[in-house]
């Protein structure tokens, strides 16, 4: 079986995402800057929304590259214990996405290492800050050492469906010690071949609509006149579309210890 995590900034979008059948989401705000941490109110709405799906946060303390001084780095441990202590009516699984790099390009060992001991038992997903680094096999080796549940990446490549052999390389090299989630241009009609060609069990895919805005007046510089939310037509075709493929041998398996909501 083959997972769908959908990458979403719009609170309404958990049950849109939930109803159409998606495992996880991957919580953020602001993602036509790249996306950050979206707000600790946000993320309780998320919680108290969810009946089964898993909530995945994202941990990126502002937008640009992923080097973070102190306070940056200090600034998102607090988060993630304070997101850790809302009340989760349902059970649901709650877990954090998140990366940091070192000035020369590679994994910030030391400040990954306090990030994910911040998240506890918590599932933690390597965000696409994997896609930077020169050595890839080299990087994966060390988020299974760092206790990394499973990375977000396009093997490098400007699609994941590009980066089907890199990712099936990945696959086979992470086995069942960590999950490899494909993420980069994910859609209905292209989402079978990929889980067919590189063996994932898990995609990841942002499934935007744009609708207009509901606020009278003219477009100003803080309402465009419309704004993106989440597509249950999309998400909905993503899951059809992956139910079933990948079933084979070399597919690899959902990261240990972690149940998929």
């Amino acid at each position: 079986m083959t997972s769908v995590e959908i990458c979403l900034d719009d609170l309404a979008g958990v049950r849109v995402a939930e109803e159409a059948g998606a495992d996880r989401v991957e919580l953020c705000a602001a993602l036509a800057e790249g996306g950050i941490t979206p707000s600790i109110g946000t993320v309780a709405g998320a919680l108290r929304a969810a009946r089964r799906i898993g909530i995945q946060v994202l941990i990126r303390q502002r937008p640009g590259d992923f080097v973070y001084d102190e306070d940056e780095l200090q600034a998102m441990v607090d988060d993630i214990h304070s997101m850790r202590a809302l009340p989760n009516p349902s059970g649901v699984t709650l877990g954090f996405v998140l990366g940091a790099l070192r000035a020369d390009g590679r994994i910030n060992a030391d400040a990954t290492r306090r990030l994910v001991a911040a998240c506890g038992e918590a599932p933690v997903t390597f965000h696409k800050a994997f896609d930077q680094l020169p050595d890839r096999a080299e990087a994966l080796e060390q988020l299974v050492d760092l206790g990394v549940s499973r990375v977000l990446t396009s093997a490098g490549a400007p699609s994941a469906l590009e980066g089907a052999d890199g990712l099936a390389r990945l696959v086979k090299q992470a086995g069942d010690r960590i999950a490899v989630l494909a993420g980069g241009g994910v859609r209905p009609a292209n989402a079978a071949e990929l889980v067919e060609r590189s063996g994932v069990r898990e995609v990841h895919l942002r499934a935007p609509l744009t609708v207009a805005t509901v606020a009278a007046g003219a477009p100003t510089a803080y309402d465009h006149g419309s704004r993106e939310v989440t597509s249950a037509d999309v998400v909905r075709g993503v899951v059809d579309a992956v139910s079933g493929a990948g079933a084979g041998a070399g597919a690899a398996p959902t990261a240990a210890g972690e149940r998929l909501a």
